[in-house]
């Protein structure tokens, strides 16, 4: 009986601790950005697109509703990012946007640390994100070179 409810409750909190984790969030990151990026993380709004925020398991992620609209802090530039590349001004930040797997990503251009924000494409339209979240990054994020 004792070894049923010790599995019961590992099984169990296993569960609990399953639907807090957001997930892995490993991607490429920008030397020197760590504590520019915890701080901005820090001060992430409570809900993007009127979303809440969900719990995530990394120190350089934001993440918001289900699917999940995921604000990455510290990220490399996009390879397909080109000089000739178009760049949208959202509120004095200037992005890149890419078609990814249903969803869009929009990654900042000219500004340390650069920012991504997927936004599934189950939200439209998928650019209101950025403007959630543009005085955060404009505040949290230097304007190294602007893209307009």
């Amino acid at each position: 009986m004792r070894s049923f409810l010790t599995s019961a409750i590992a099984v169990a909190a296993i569960g609990v601790l399953g639907g807090c984790s957001a997930g892995p969030y490993d991607f490429e990151t920008e030397a020197g950005t760590g504590s520019s990026c915890q701080a901005l993380i820090d001060a992430a709004p409570d809900a993007v697109l009127e979303e809440a925020s969900t719990p995530v398991d990394s120190p350089r992620v934001a993440a918001w509703g289900d699917p999940r609209i995921t604000l990455r802090c510290g990220v490399t530039q996009p390879e397909s990012l080109l000089p000739t590349s178009r760049c949208d001004d959202v509120d004095g930040v200037g992005w890149f946007t890419e078609d990814e797997d249903g969803a869009q990503l929009f990654t900042t251009i000219g500004r340390n640390p650069n920012v991504s924000m997927e936004v599934p494409s189950d939200y439209e339209p998928a650019g209101a994100a950025l403007i959630d979240v543009g005085d955060l990054v404009k505040a949290m994020t230097r304007d190294v070179e602007p893209c307009v």
